[in-house]
């Protein structure tokens, strides 16, 4: 295990263990376990509700917080005045998504582990710069699937300005190539939001002492992902996109048109055409039809 997850992070070595966790005490490196999840789709605002619930279930009443947005839309986030947060032993977080519903019942459910203090929310990339730059939390959690600048440029700006500050991405994604995706863009855990309510507490715990977590239900796949990528170089095409261009693959094969794609990445529909330009040269494409097809293909053989 120890060459594939070198592999996953470009060859470096960064002394970190990957634990998969159902609870319970981790597991030594190298012990994760063959996990065959069943995962049940939610929305995001179903899982926002979930965790709110379940926070309230484990603190009796949700702790009174006040939020001080920075933006004129008070679901964009702002800092959190958390009395948790002067507590010399308190983990201070950041949390970053622009899910009002799932935001809100995460920071609950953080807020009601006595170890935790969240301090700042925010709804965009700009946004969560500014408050860390500000607060300086411990750790920040990162939505993958941020609109304008994604989870991905977020992670990578946040290791390039601070470079020992632990980043925990949250994702909508349950395919391993994501997760890899975020580990090489600094990220030191990947957590799919369907695993959210169960997991983030137990990922918090192991980002914060210096380990690598994923997903139970990722771990495995991303381990196979690599080995499989050693093995037989070029089996999976799309390793050569970049991850906006991955992004923009993606929301082809939803059959989103460059318009519809450009106003939700905050991108010019010229930038756009630009990228996927690229994507046809990369996959060996004759023209924008031909784009359409292979990411049609590809959303549905990774739903299979």
């Amino acid at each position: 295990m120890g060459r594939a997850w070198r592999a996953i992070c470009h060859g470096d070595d960064i002394g970190l263990s990957i634990f998969a966790r159902r609870g319970g005490s981790p597991k030594p490196p190298g012990a994760i376990e063959s996990i065959t999840p069943t995962v049940q789709m939610k929305s995001t605002a179903q899982i926002g509700k979930e965790a709110t619930k379940r926070a309230k279930q484990a603190s009796g009443q949700p702790r009174p917080l006040v939020s001080k947005p920075q933006a004129p839309d008070a679901l964009s986030g702002g800092v959190v005045d958390n009395p948790k947060s002067e507590l010399p032993e308190a983990i201070r977080i950041v949390v970053v998504d622009d899910h009002p519903l799932f935001r809100h019942g995460l920071v609950q459910l953080l807020n009601s582990d006595d170890g935790f203090s969240v301090v700042g929310e925010a709804s965009s990339a700009p946004e969560a710069l500014t408050l860390v730059r500000k607060l300086k939390p411990h750790l920040v959690i990162v939505d993958l699937g941020l609109k304008g600048p994604g989870g991905l440029e977020l992670t990578k700006s946040l290791r390039a300005e601070f470079p020992k500050l632990p980043v925990l991405v949250l994702s909508m994604h349950d395919e391993p190539t994501y997760a890899v995706r975020s580990i090489r863009a600094g990220a030191n855990g990947y957590v799919t939001k369907q695993d959210a309510l169960g997991s983030v507490i137990a990922a918090v715990r192991e980002v914060i002492d210096g380990r690598v977590y994923l997903s139970p239900s990722m771990a495995s796949e991303v381990i196979s992902n690599v080995v499989l990528a050693r093995r037989e170089p070029g089996s999976n095409p799309t390793d050569d996109l970049s991850d906006r261009e991955l992004e923009i693959l993606e929301r082809i094969g939803k059959g989103e048109e460059v318009k519809s794609i450009a106003k939700a990445l905050h991108l010019s529909p010229k930038t756009i055409e630009t990228h996927r330009a690229h994507i046809k040269e990369k996959l060996g494409l004759k023209n924008a039809r031909e784009v359409a097809r292979y990411a049609v293909q590809w959303m549905s053989g990774r739903s299979a």
